[in-house]
């Protein structure tokens, strides 16, 4: 049956959408979030500092599942052949199956191995660095898929008859998108009404892209239920299910195919008078949607550790390249040209590391509200990595173009750049694309100022609500400019972090705009008001044009520890530089010196001991300082 993007039966305005969506997001911060703060000026260190480590039991737990998935991906993993046949051969699924992967996360109580978020990822970053297929099976069916949302929000009842099932290898996955809908979850046309018993709800739609859909045993279904009207005004009603496909009426339509991932078993379903039983409800009726945002806030960090594997192996492959590679007389990584890049590359893929890692340990300790932190890890992260990989690209020249198998008939290394770069080029679109995740940062960062005064710049108030409003975004606006202007929380503006700075700044700017539009009507409804509108503008002026004097150094807190990360905990990455035949382990390791660029709250610490200040000395390659980067060990 063929699929094309269809309009919805009934438009949705930009109200109604918005409107849906703000019903979805979590309303309140029950717990902090360091990055919040960031926002809002307070740099709450205790936060994160001391690193959050992970429980030395879950540890000893973890070392030999992962030890046992790292033999198995050397040995038995062939990401050539799977790219080239687009298929996972059985044999490598229930191998999986047999050392327990797809239930990492499963409580042993329901027979999964029980092992934390941060477990978890290592073990993504392994499979990460071998294939892409694998990594979108395994992710998907985890992250998203049926046992992380039913973990959350599921009754003892569903989880006895499920979890057992997904914890020994039964495939699931998340239904979602839809042929006219992306982003946009107020415009979803896959509908679930009530059986004429009662007893169980009726499902019909259809659902594009389901990934593991085409060997998915369970999915979630995220569809719509009958509408409920508040105040004479209709609030659409979104639910989550819990489908199983061999039940009448689900069907495959079309598996789909991609420029990369050629093996993930991705599919349009079309689900027809489908019946699903009233206790496969999942949650409750209408918070499918807040199901779906709410387990991607752990769910989003499957794509930052990847990116991080990405990362480690195409730097592994640009080093061995730049110190072999001869031209005008000595190794290309001797010129500065590719000298920058592979310093940069090496840069970029610590901090991602240290990103990834605080956001799975924050996860696993508790008391910590991260929708921010694992959205700013997956945009860093899923850029950054893609960079990295455009540089490995460029390096190997038309060796980086070409195909590993191309490269294997005419005799040289199949290094598998090109397919890597097929690979992750999806991970900028995945579980929320860049620019959904600049729209879900640049709201959460100001969901503050929007308490305050959103009855001020939101659609659909009354007079006698803007009115209020103006009062109550007056007197906060009157504390919050001049308390910064004082230099308590100023520090942020000149934090040079990439994308967080400016998601910063555009806050700081609108922040500032609607202060003084607010001081502005506020002041004309009041008489005889010039000397206070004359100190607060002044105010107001002088923050937003202030300079401080002085280098980023000299401006730094001399008693800011260091940030998150220890190089020294780093999981392992299996390299697949020939289709499996032969196979290299690496992992960052060393000391890094300190930088006059960036502050010392986004560094992360070095391994103990002193950084090298011997600029020139370094590593066998010629490349390196070596305290910089070193190969821990090598497999072969």
């Amino acid at each position: 049956m063929a699929t094309t993007v269809t309009a919805p039966e009934r438009k949705v305005s930009a109200a109604e959408a918005r409107e849906v969506a703000e019903a979805a997001r979590e309303q309140e911060w029950a717990a902090p979030s360091f990055v919040r703060d960031l926002f809002l000026g307070k740099l709450r260190m205790e936060l994160i500092h001391p690193y959050p480590e992970p429980a030395p039991d879950d540890a000893e737990r973890a070392r030999p599942f992962l030890e046992q998935l790292e033999r198995f991906l050397r040995d038995k993993v062939d990401s050539d052949r799977i790219d080239r046949e687009g298929e996972i051969p059985d044999e490598v699924i229930e191998g999986l199956r047999e050392l327990g992967a797809f239930g990492i996360k499963i409580p042993r109580e329901y027979g999964g191995l029980g092992l934390s978020q941060l477990s978890y990822m290592k073990a993504i970053e392994l499979v990460s660095s071998v294939d892409g297929s694998l990594t979108a099976l395994l992710s998907a069916h985890q992250s998203i898929g049926v046992p992380q949302p039913l973990k959350m929000f599921g009754t003892e009842q569903q989880k006895q008859r499920y979890l057992p099932r997904l914890a020994k290898g039964a495939i699931s996955a998340f239904a979602l998108t839809e042929p006219g809908v992306g982003s946009d979850p107020a415009a979803l046309e896959t509908m679930a009404v009530p059986s004429e018993d009662g007893a169980a709800w009726i499902l019909n739609g259809e659902k594009l892209w389901c990934t593991n859909g085409t060997r998915a045993e369970i999915i979630v279904v995220i569809a719509r239920t009958p509408s409920k009207f508040v105040n004479g005004r209709e609030r659409r009603q979104i639910t989550a299910f819990i489908v199983e496909t061999d039940w009448p009426g689900v069907k495959v339509e079309h598996r789909c195919h991609f420029m990369g991932l050629k093996a993930m078993y991705n599919g349009v379903m079309r689900f027809t008078n489908v019946r699903v039983p009233q206790e496969n409800v999942l949650w409750e009726v209408g918070k499918g949607l807040k199901l779906g945002l709410t387990t991607l806030n752990t769910g989003r960090l499957t794509l930052p550790i990847s990116s991080v594997a990405a990362g480690k192996r195409c730097l592994e492959i640009a080093r061995e390249w730049a110190s072999t590679r001869v031209q005008w007389g000595q190794p290309i990584g001797k010129h500065d040209a590719i000298a920058q890049k592979i310093g940069t590359m090496t840069a970029n893929t610590f901090a991602m590391e240290a990103v990834a890692e605080l956001c799975g340990a924050m996860a696993d300790r508790g008391g910590y509200d991260i929708r921010l932190e694992a959205a700013i890890a997956k945009l860093y992260n899923s850029e950054a990595g893609w960079r990295i990989i455009d540089d490995t690209v460029q390096i190997r020249g038309g060796r980086g173009y070409e195909t590993a198998d191309s490269l294997r008939a005419r005799g040289e290394k199949p290094v598998p750049v090109e397919r890597i770069m097929r690979d992750f080029r999806i991970n900028l679109i995945f579980e929320g694309s860049s620019e959904i995740m600049h729209l879900f940062i640049a709201r959460e960062a100001v969901d503050r100022h929007l308490q305050v005064a959103g009855d001020v710049v939101l659609p659909g108030k009354t007079f006698g609500q803007r009115l209020r409003g103006l009062v109550r975004a007056g007197l906060f606006y009157a504390w919050w400019y001049p308390s910064r202007w004082l230099g308590w929380s100023y520090w942020p503006r000149y934090a040079g972090f990439g994308p967080l700075a400016r998601h910063i700044r555009y806050v700081e700017r609108g922040s500032r705009r609607l202060a003084r539009s607010v001081f502005h009507a506020m002041l004309r409804f009041g008489p005889k008001l010039e000397y206070r509108q004359a100190v607060l503008f002044r105010l107001v002026d002088a923050a937003a044009a202030r300079e401080v004097p002085g280098t980023v150094a000299e401006r730094r807190r001399a008693d800011l520890p260091g940030g998150p990360g220890s190089l020294g905990r780093r999981a392992p990455v299996v390299g697949t530089g020939d289709g499996g035949a032969g196979v290299k382990v690496g992992r960052l390791e060393g000391d890094v010196g300190q930088s006059e660029r960036a502050p010392d709250v986004f560094r992360p610490v070095a391994r103990a001991g002193p950084a090298s200040s011997d600029a020139s000395s370094t590593s066998r390659s010629g490349l390196w300082p070596s305290s910089l980067m070193r190969s821990s060990r090598s497999v072969t």
